[in-house]
């Protein structure tokens, strides 16, 4: 399979984000942009690197014991975009996670999500306390919202519907910050939140949707090295299962989520192999997205 450059990027990014012996479950690399944020008092923003990063990869998440190469690679990348008055903020995250993919270096992604709806407090030396059915800051929620993501997307990969328990604490957590005034957990102000990112993940509709991690990435990604061709096969019985989830639920934020992690990564796959396939992965992808068919078009390129 051909690396795009986003896949070679995410490879570097997660080389160089690899932490020894403290972590857990999660290998996270957390990073916070404060250019727009206009003082003199800049520690605070190093602190909440370390001390975000620290909060997600000290604690431990799962019931089961990871070993320290099976600990999930991800990223963390908060934007603060204003400070309306001192210690708050309002802010962007961009969350990524990533799998490996059998007899490869490759890293496969896994959440590729933008949270636009984030403002939290936060001022030096603050402790970080959570609690899973307690609502006890903005900033400890969402971490460990998207804690509970990434480990229940992993083992979704991994085993069939392997990820609910997770799925469940994430959404024990929206349910905890419902009542906070804070933006991102209810379903009225967006429909690309974490309210609704939660509710696509446990919604029977949408189960379907989760059997296409399984499909795509232990029947898919991890047989390309061995037999390419049955992994693409499998991979385009898993974004046929996509459509007909469209059909039910058109434009869930699940979906759009999928194919935010995946674009690339489709394009590259079915660069190769046999032209009818691709066609129909094509004619698939632009009716999923078709503000993006240029980008789906390579995949006839050749």
């Amino acid at each position: 399979m051909k690396k795009s450059p986003l896949n070679f990027f995410l490879l570097v990014f997660f080389v160089c984000a690899m932490r020894p012996l403290s972590a857990q479950e999660l290998n996270c690399q957390v990073t916070v942009n404060a250019v727009q944020i206009e003082t003199t008092e800049r520690q605070v923003f190093q602190e909440m690197e370390i001390e975000f990063a620290k909060f997600l990869n000290d604690r431990k998440w799962a019931d089961e014991r990871f070993e320290n190469n099976e600990r999930i690679n991800c990223g963390v990348n908060i934007t603060l975009e204003s400070q309306p008055s001192l210690g708050n903020f309002q802010a962007t995250v961009q969350v990524i996670a990533a799998r490996p993919v059998y007899n490869s270096s490759y890293e496969a992604v896994l959440i590729n999500f933008a949270d636009r709806d984030f403002n939290f407090e936060y001022t030096e030396s603050q402790p970080l306390d959570f609690q899973p059915t307690t609502f006890m800051s903005n900033i400890t929620s969402m971490l460990g919202f998207y804690a509970y993501m990434i480990i229940a997307n992993d083992y979704d990969s991994f085993e069939k519907l392997g990820g609910q328990r997770y799925y469940e604490a994430a959404w024990q957590v929206v349910n905890n910050a419902q009542q906070s005034g804070y933006t991102g957990w209810d379903q009225f102000n967006s429909v690309r939140n974490r309210y609704w990112l939660a509710e696509n993940s446990i919604d029977q509709v949408m189960e379907p949707m989760r059997e296409v991690m399984y499909d795509y990435h232990l029947k898919g990604l991890d047989l390309m090295s061995d037999d390419p061709e049955t992994a693409r096969t499998n991979i385009f019985e898993a974004l046929k299962k996509v459509q007909e989830v469209n059909r039910s639920k058109p434009r869930s934020i699940l979906i759009i989520s999928f194919l935010d992690a995946k674009m690339d990564e489709i394009v590259s796959i079915f660069s190769d192999g046999d032209l009818s396939q691709r066609r129909e992965v094509y004619n698939i992808l632009k009716a999923l997205e078709p503000s993006k068919t240029d980008q789906f078009g390579k995949i006839l390129d050749n």
